[in-house]
Formats: C-alpha cells, structure tokens, sequence
C-alpha cells in the first residue's frame, strides 16, 4: 500500500508548529482537497475548484475530560501551514460520504453548532479510498473514547469499515527512554495506541459467536437452493407435529369445555344480578343527585343572601344622615367658631349627594325607594342649608359696610386724607370663602344673588371712599388758578409761565396710586372670593404701580389667603374665554359702577387750574393702563380707558380754544412784524414739553400738527391781505418761528419737521422779496436781458442787433440810464430793503442775499451782452463786486 499523508511526520510538525502554544497534541495529520461543488452537475468553474487543504485531529486533555478538535490548515503565500477553521468533535453529528462521487473519496462532515444550517456544508475529497477509511476510523474512535458516543454514518458500511480496520492497523514505533536515559524503539501495533473499530462496531466474543453459528450448518450455504429445499422440509414436518399434538389433547378440550360452560351459566346468573343491581343503582344515584341539586341551590341561596345582607349594610350605612350633620345643615349657626363643623357638613353632604349619583352608585340601586327617598330628604337638606347660608351672607355683606360707614373717622375729612383700608373687611370674608365654594358645588344659582348683594354693599363703600378722598385732595392742593387764554394776551402767558401747577398732577396720580390698586384688589378679591372660574390675576397695581408704597401691605397677598384654592383645584384651570369672564365683568361693573365720577371730578378741577396739565395726567394714565392685563381687572381698564378719552377730550378742546385764538389775529386791518402767536407758541411748547410723561408724545404731536398747521395757514392769509408787504411779513414771521423753535426742534422730530418747512418758506418769501426790490431799481437793465434771452429761442445772437429796440444804440442808452449813478441805485435798494423790515436783525443776512442775487443777475446779463455785442464795452463783474462790497 503506497505511504498515505497520515504517516508523512514533516506534515504533522508543520501542523504542530501551526498550533503551538495550544497546549494541544496532533493525532492526525492529512491531505485534503476541499470544494463546495456538487457531483454529476455543471457550475461555475470558481465553485467546483478543489483547494488543497490539511486536516489534522488534535486532543487537549482537561484534567479528567478530553476535548477533541478538528482543524482546517492552509497554505500562506509562503507555503506554510497557517489554521483556517477550527470544529469541536462534540458538536459533530453527521459523517457522510458523498455518493454521486464515483470513487467514494469524497465525504461532508456535519455539525450541529453552525450558525447556517442552510449553507451546504464543505466537501472533502481523499487521493483514495485507504486515506478516507483511516481519517473517518480515527475520527469515529476518537468520538467513541473521548465522547462516549458515534455520529450518524451515512455513506458507507459500518461492517465494512471495521473490516478494512483489521486489515490495515499499521504498527507505529514508539520511543521510550531507558532507566540512564537512551531511547528506546520499540514496535507496538495503533491497535494497543487507540481503541481499534472491532472494539466499538463488532466485539471478538460476538464474533466468536457468530462463527460458531455458521458452523452448525455443515450443507454448502453458499448452494441457496439446497438450502430452501432442507427449510421447506423442516418447516412441514413442524406444522405434522403440531396437528397431532392437538389431536392427541382432546379429551383435555371437552374437559375445558365442560368448564367453559358451567362458567357461561354462573356468568349469565350474575350478569342477571349485576343488572337488578344497575336498576338499584341506577335509582339511587337519581334520588342523589336531586339531593346534591336541592343542597347546591341552598348553598347557593345561602351565600347570595349572605352577600346580599352585606351590600344592603353597605347601603345603609351610606343611605344614613349623621345627626350632628343633619343639625349643622338645618339649623346650625353661621358663627365664625361653627364655620368648621359648617364645613364639615358641607363636605359630607356633597359627598352623600355625588354617592347617590349613576357613576358612583350601581345603576341597580339607582330605582330602589329607599334611594330616591334618601336622594329626595338629601335634596331638601341641600335646598334648606343653601337657603339659610345665603340669606346669612346677604345680612352680613350689608352689615360690614354699614359697620364702616358707621364710623366718621374712617373716611377722608377736612384736613386729613385717608387711603381705604379694606384688610379688615377681607378677613372677616374670608372665613367664609370655604362656604362659597362648597355653596356653589351645592347650587351654583345661588351665587347670582349673593354676587349682586356683595356688589350692592361694597360699591356703596367704594363710592363713598372715593368721594371722600376726591373732595378732600382737591380741597387741600394749593394751587392759583390763572386764566387760560394762552395765545392772545401777554399778560395771561406770563402769569401761567410763573406759576407752578405740578401739585395738580401730583394729586392725580395720588389718586391714581391710591385707589387703581385699591380696585384691581377688590375686582381680584371679588372673582376669588365669590368663586368666578377665570385665569390667574395680574399682581395689583400692574406695572403701572411704581410709586405705591405700603399701600397694601395687609392684603396683598389676598389671592393667596383666601383658602379656596386647594378646593376643586382641577376645576380652576380654565381657558382663556371661560364663560365666567362675561358675568365676572358684569359683576365688576355693579361693584365699581359710579366711582368713575370722582375720577372725572378730579380731571375736571386739574384742568381748569392748568389745561397743560392734562399731558401729565394722560401720561400718567397711560402708564396705569398698559400696566392692566389681567381678566379680572376689567372694569378698571374700562375706567383708565375712559380717564384717558377724557383727558384726550379736555386737552383737545383747548388746542381748538388755543387754535380759534390765533385764527382770530386774521381778522385784523393791517399786521407788521412778527405776530403776536409764534413767541407764545414757543413758550407753550416749551411747558408742554416739560409735562410730557410715558405715552403722551403722541397727544403732543398731535397738538403740535394742530397748532403749528393753523399758525401756518393763518400767516399766509394774514399775508395775502395786503400783497405789497407780503413777502417781508411772511419773511420776518418764518425767521422768527425759527427763532423759537431752534433748540425744540432739535430734540422733538414733529418741530423738527415744521421748523424744516419754516425754513423752506422763508427761502422761498426772501427770494421774491429781494428779487421785487432788484427789479425796482435795475428794471430796464433786466428787461433788456429779458428781451435778449426771449429771441434766442428763435434768431441766433448775431442777428438780434438788429432787431427792433435792441440795436447797439439801445444798449447804450440803457447801460447810461442804469449804471450811471449805481452806487445810488444800490443804495436805494439798501434802503427800500430797510424801509418796511421791522425786525432789524435780518437786515444784514437779507442785504448780503440781495448783494448775491444782484451779482449773479448782473454776470448773467454781462455774458449775454459778450456773446451778442461781442464789440460793447460794459462795466465788469468784477468792478461791481467790489463797489457792492463798499456799500
């Protein structure tokens, strides 16, 4: 037999050098060819390719357990054994050898431990048959010793298997090491290394046995039809024997039968029996399941009325009205040391009440007597205590006020302002908070006449307060009252720009820091207290309060101490458009309703004394008002809205008295100079501006556009009345509204825009002016110009000498009759430009724009006569530059 690659020792040092360090010894060693392709059938070259491989089998021992592994190695690049996989032989199921190849070379090996079980395993192929038979004995002993069990051979014979085994154990040299240390060769057969197959497929005692058996048959077995024939015999020559063995037993039959029949007839006596016994039976087990029927209905009856007892206990107890409850409800007192057994029973009897409703209570219940009675005595309790609450609350609501207006000093008198303290009139409210709350889960209607009762009281209070404190503050600001004719007399303008009026303000805004707070507080207390479901309150005072000082301190914090909150606290988170916010400011307006009065009486008396002043009570109002965002509050923006269309309304009233006083100045004969109006303007935008607080810009602007537009349109029909001096009045007015109005218009853009137009119409009356008095003196000159400049629209220059009236002879006695005497002639102009000037100090900027005006006249009509009478001589710019320059 040529020497397989089992035996080849290079390879299996190759494999152990591949594994070192593994701890683990090499059993075998041999040359494979892998593929994946499958016999008998085409396929890609690349998929049918062999690749060489080695397999080798190593053990590691694990103290008393071994473990076998079975590992692919390929060759590097460089031809050196390098592992591939690595198989653990536990895990081998399947040894398979491939039958579509021809030569039997080819076998699979399967495990149970691959991740896919749906990829076709890899096929090994041997160079023979010897080498495919030593790999698969080796591995089927090694699982047979190591793993104390076989995998499935598929494939190949197991008898044959083990034949091949016997025949071909090679004897393998072992060394051993002499006691001084030599080795020692010594020949020992792989059967006396490993287990042998005999030992695990068939054993030398079964087949010992085996042999025996074949022997007793001496007949030539190989000769099958000698051997039918000699079974054939025998099995005839059994059935004969058996025949007359059963006719030699008969008589043992008839004695069997004979009994046989004697035990037919005992069985047909008690099968008799056993049937009179079923009847019995049959009966009794009838009488006793209608005894276990008749048992188990009373069991059940028994335990319904047992459950039944303890629901209707249940519904007693539910269904009963404490006494102290009952006593509390019908005729307890509203005393504030009874509030809380009050409460208490108020408590029960709403939980009593919601117990006795369908989602709380088993609609079963729900039609029983007994709990539409228990719901109807509970309905009258609940309409008896809500009745006696609420007549309680109407008297004491009207005995708090009148407990107030009972006593003098509590209101503002002559000499001393007293700011509202309402702490005191709260705290007595809010021991009853607890109790409209729980009224309003009982019967929610009654709170409409409990609302308007509060409202009724309270605002009685409120009005009284205000009055109070309104009289008093006018009373005691001391301020002179001046006539308020502002645009017309001087002596009116004087006396009011001495005189100090910031107390008027300052008393409305005291009005404003003392009572605004004091309404926001009262409108928050009222939606709290009498259990209106809005949004959460702005602080008091909002934003707009930033000069209240411990007005409030006592009750500032009223949300908060009310006590209400943690009652229904889910219920209190409504949205924005909550339908109570209608009737809350329905309820706002009974509370606050008439106390705008004394608002109005003070804005009234504030302006009368100074009208300016309403600039500081608009702003003033303005800030209270931006400062108001919260739902509740609604009657108090409705109040500053109101005080701010009043204030608006009054100031402007008196910019049309204002504005009606400059009209007026239109109606004169004949005005000269500066009019009246535009100094007294300046000095009252100057005060205005001093008043300006927060928002009031936009009043003063608008004031502004008013005055400034009709003082306009006014100068400019005062001018027209007398056309000859229209020009220097208009002149002399727009620089003296200029005047004024410089450092205003600097830091107010609304000036800054008339002062702009100011400036533009000035430009515009000068130049006309000025342009009147040049032609005055110079007339000729420039109409000749005027001529010239006309015709050579049409005619070129060298032809207009010879036109009619401007020959060169025309032009000489027109520059003689002009420029003959000038230094005259501009002084005149000088002193016509004097003549009717009231306001001297424009004289000089006027004269040098005259001076200007003239000149680029003059050059013009010196250039003109050049290019047209190119052979005159006229008197240069330059020589009448500089005699203008000496005048």
């Amino acid at each position: 037999m040529a020497k397989s690659s089992a035996d080849d020792e290079e390879l299996r040092r190759a494999c152990e050098a591949a594994i070192e360090g593994t701890k683990q010894s090499i059993v075998m060693s041999i040359r494979v060819a892998k593929s994946r392709g499958v016999w008998g059938k085409s396929g890609k070259l690349g998929r049918q390719m062999a690749k060489p491989r080695v397999l080798a089998l190593s053990v590691k021992s694990k103290g008393p357990r071994k473990k076998a592994i079975l590992r692919v190695m390929k060759y590097s690049s460089g031809g050196v054994l390098e592992p591939a996989k690595m198989y653990d032989l536990k895990h081998l199921s399947k040894v398979e050898v491939i039958t579509s190849d021809p030569s039997g070379c080819t076998f699979t090996l399967g495990f149970d431990n691959l991740r896919s079980q749906s990829v076709a395993p890899p096929q090994w192929t041997m160079r023979n048959t010897d080498d495919r038979n030593r790999l698969l004995v080796c591995i089927l002993n090694i699982c047979k010793d190591v793993l104390g069990r076989l995998p499935k051979v598929v494939g190949i014979d197991i008898v044959e298997m083990a034949l091949w085994a016997k025949d071909n154990t090679p004897v393998v040299t072992t060394q051993r090491s002499t006691e001084d240390g030599e080795p020692v060769a010594e020949s020992v057969t792989e059967s006396a290394l490993k287990v042998t197959v005999e030992k695990e497929l068939v054993s030398q005692a079964e087949e010992e046995d085996m042999e025996a058996l074949l022997g007793t048959y001496v007949i030539g077995i190989g000769e099958a039809e000698a051997f039918s024939e000699r079974l054939k015999r025998e099995l005839q020559a059994l059935e004969a024997a058996n025949v007359h063995a059963i006719l030699e037993s008969e008589p043992l039959v008839d004695e069997v039968l004979n009994g046989l029949e004697a035990a037919t007839n005992i069985v047909d006596d008690m099968d008799e029996w056993l049937g009179i016994f079923n009847i019995k039976l049959r009966h009794m087990r009838e009488d006793i399941e209608s005894i276990e029927i008749r048992n188990n209905k009373l069991e059940m009856q028994s335990v319904n009325n047992k459950a039944l007892i303890e629901e209707l206990d249940k519904v007693i107890e539910r269904l009963r009205v404490p006494s102290e409850y009952a006593a509390s409800l019908t005729g307890g007192s509203f005393d504030e040391a009874d509030m809380l057994q009050n409460i208490e029973a108020c408590e029960w009897l709403a939980k009593a009440l919601r117990g006795l409703e369908v989602p709380n209570l088993d609609p079963i219940y729900a039609n029983m007597r007994a709990v539409k009675e228990k719901r109807a005595e509970l309905e009258k309790l609940k309409a008896t205590f809500v009745r006696r609450a609420s007549e309680f609350l109407r008297d004491y609501f009207a005995s708090l006020v009148d407990f107030k207006f009972s006593d003098k000093s509590y209101f503002s008198q002559r000499g001393q302002l007293k700011r509202p303290d309402h702490a005191d009139l709260r705290y007595k409210c809010r021991t009853y908070a607890r109790l409209m709350q729980h009224l309003k889960g009982l019967n929610k209607n009654c709170l409409g006449p409990l609302r308007k009762a509060y409202c009724s009281s309270l605002n009685l209070l409120l009005r009284r307060e205000a009055r109070e404190f309104a009289k008093e503050l006018r009373a005691s600001t001391k301020v002179s009252r001046n006539p308020t004719v502002w645009l017309e007399g001087s002596t009116g303008s004087s006396q009011n720009a001495n005189t100090d009026t910031s107390a008027v303000s300052d008393a409305y805004a005291k009005m404003l820091t003392i009572f605004i707070p004091l309404l926001v507080d009262e409108s928050s207390f009222f939606a709290h207290f009498m259990c209106f479901e809005v949004p959460a309150l702005a602080p008091p005072g909002g934003a707009g309060n930033d000069k209240k000082s411990q007005s409030n301190n006592d009750d500032g914090n009223d949300n908060d101490d009310l006590g209400i909150m943690d009652i229904d606290e889910a219920d209190k988170k409504p949205g924005k458009n909550s339908p109570d916010l209608t009737a809350l400011n329905e309820s706002l307006q009974d509370l606050l309703d008439g106390i705008q009065e004394d608002f109005y009486a003070v804005v009234d008396w504030a302006y009368k004394i100074d009208p300016l002043r309403s600039i500081s009570m608009h702003g003033i109002t303005e800030r209270y008002l931006s400062g108001q965002k919260a739902d509740a509050a609604g009657f108090v923006r409705l109040l500053l809205g109101d005080l701010e269309s009043r204030i608006s309304m009054q100031f402007s009233h008196f910019v049309d008295e204002a504005c009606h006083q400059i009209e007026k100045n239109e109606r004169n004969v004949r005005q000269m100079g500066v009019l009246p109006y535009i100094p007294r303007f300046a000095a009252l935008a100057t005060r205005m501006e001093q008043y300006i607080q927060g928002q009031s810009r936009n009043l003063v602007d608008q004031a502004y556009t008013k005055f400034v537009s009709i003082l306009f349109v006014t100068l400019e029909k005062i001018a027209q009345q007398d056309p000859k001096y229209a020009d220097i009045l208009l002149l002399e007015n727009y620089a003296a509204f200029q005047t004024c109005l410089f450092d205003l218009a600097n830091v107010v853009p609304t000036l800054a825009k008339f002062y702009d137009q100011a400036m533009e119409a000035y430009e515009q009356a000068c130049t006309r002016h000025i342009s009147m008095i040049i032609y005055y003196q110079f007339e000729r000159l420039f109409l000749f110009d005027k001529k010239i400049k006309d015709l050579m629209y049409t005619i070129t220059p060298e032809e207009i000498p010879f036109q009619l009236g401007l020959s060169k002879v025309e032009l000489r006695k027109m520059l003689k009759s002009s420029l003959s005497g000038v230094d005259k002639s501009i002084a005149a102009m000088y002193k016509k430009l004097q003549k009717n000037l009231a306001s001297e100090e424009l004289l000089p900027s006027l004269w040098d724009k005259c001076k200007k005006e003239f000149l680029d006249k003059y050059e013009s009509f010196v250039q003109l006569v050049a290019k047209v009478y190119p052979s005159e001589n006229v008197p240069g710019v330059t020589e009448m530059r500089g005699l203008l320059a000496s005048m």
